[in-house]
């Protein structure tokens, strides 16, 4: 047994069903008079029925939020929170807003109210990604992190199935990178052996039955799990590998992350024993979640996404010019090769 620091969990969470009744609750618990409130356009009539329950602690909405928080977007996002005379902010959708409200609170110092609907996992952490001129950086810091997080189990009975597939993946992946962190802990790696078996047993039946209350529910409180790992963990190979097709690649970020999952997963696998509880999960760490992914319906190549076999040479210079903690050491030629099998597809061994 070796040391290790527990930061606790900083963010509020209300969990449940029909929660979002409670968003202007939480407004107010915050000190707060009026909210902006944020989505994609493809959320636009859900942050404007947002903003009429919450009546007069609603100062409008901005419904531009883009994926991989284009710096551009969130300058437009900023003039509009002036405008509006907004003392916090308020986003409900998935990483593509939460991540414009995080921008925009770290910036002008706003509270922030999240309110996922999907299960990738923004929600939770004090990690902004932003793009600029075709590159994606990514940081940390307290400022970032959302003060309350409501989770509505109602808001996800209607995600889409593929949507569904791919974030659940994508929760997944922030678990199995807990686990092997340098700054991993017994809590947050219990967490995530949680959620995992939550994913495996109620990721089916959502698949089957995409109305199923309970098992949206399992679902999503296996993606709040997963949301507090990657919150207060150092990432590694699969995360940095993920927003380098993502901000380079113009690749989309859940689809991204199932399709490398099992590749990254069951590299790593060959250098630590951390992820022996993955693979007591799903009978294996590479090939038991590619063949989970399979199963459920996930996209499983990257040549499916956009990218020509070209583009994996300078994936591979770019996600290889800094130096990060991973169980097991990797050069160049390892990550073609990995990339490699995820743009074909294949099965890792």
């Amino acid at each position: 047994m070796t040391g290790f620091v527990f930061p606790g969990i900083q963010s509020r969470v209300v969990f449940g069903f029909g929660t979002l009744g409670k968003v202007g609750e939480e407004v107010e618990r915050l000190g707060h008079e009026r909210a902006l409130v944020l989505s994609t356009p493809g959320q636009a009539e859900d942050a404007e029925a947002l903003a009429k329950r919450l009546g007069a602690r609603a100062a409008g909405t901005f419904s531009e939020a883009a994926m991989h928080t284009p710096v551009e977007v969130t300058e437009r996002a900023m003039a509009a929170f002036e405008k509006s005379g907004a003392d916090c902010l308020v986003s409900i959708g998935g990483g593509s807003t939460i991540g414009l409200g995080k921008a925009i609170s770290t910036r002008t110092g706003a509270d922030h109210v999240a309110v996922p609907t999907t299960y990738a996992g923004s929600e939770m952490t004090d990690i902004l990604g932003e793009t600029e001129n075709g590159a994606k950086t990514t940081r940390r810091d307290a400022s970032i992190r959302p003060e309350v997080v409501v989770y509505d189990v109602d808001l996800t009975l209607t995600l889409p199935a593929d949507l569904t597939v791919t974030s659940a993946l994508n929760a997944i992946a922030h678990g199995v990178e807990a686990l092997y962190a340098p700054d991993a802990n017994p809590v947050l790696s219990l967490m995530s052996l949680e959620a995992m078996r939550r994913f495996k047993a109620g990721l089916p039946v959502v698949a089957r039955e995409p109305g199923n209350r309970e098992a949206r529910a399992q679902v999503l409180e296996g993606a709040w799990y997963c949301s507090t790992a990657l919150g207060y963990i150092t990432m590694a190979l699969h995360h940095k590998l993920a927003h380098v097709l993502g901000g380079s690649f113009g690749t989309p970020h859940a689809e991204t992350h199932a399709i490398l999952l099992p590749h990254t997963a069951g590299f790593n696998a060959e250098g630590t024993d951390a992820l022996d509880g993955v693979a007591e999960i799903f009978g294996s760490v590479g090939g038991g979640l590619w063949d989970f992914a399979k199963d459920a319906g996930a996209p499983m190549r990257l040549a499916d996404l956009g990218m020509s076999e070209a583009d994996l040479d300078r994936a591979s210079e770019i996600a290889t010019q800094n130096a990060y903690s991973n169980p097991r050491p990797f050069d160049r030629e390892d990550i073609r090769k990995l990339l490699q099998a995820a743009w074909e597809g294949r099965r890792p061994e």
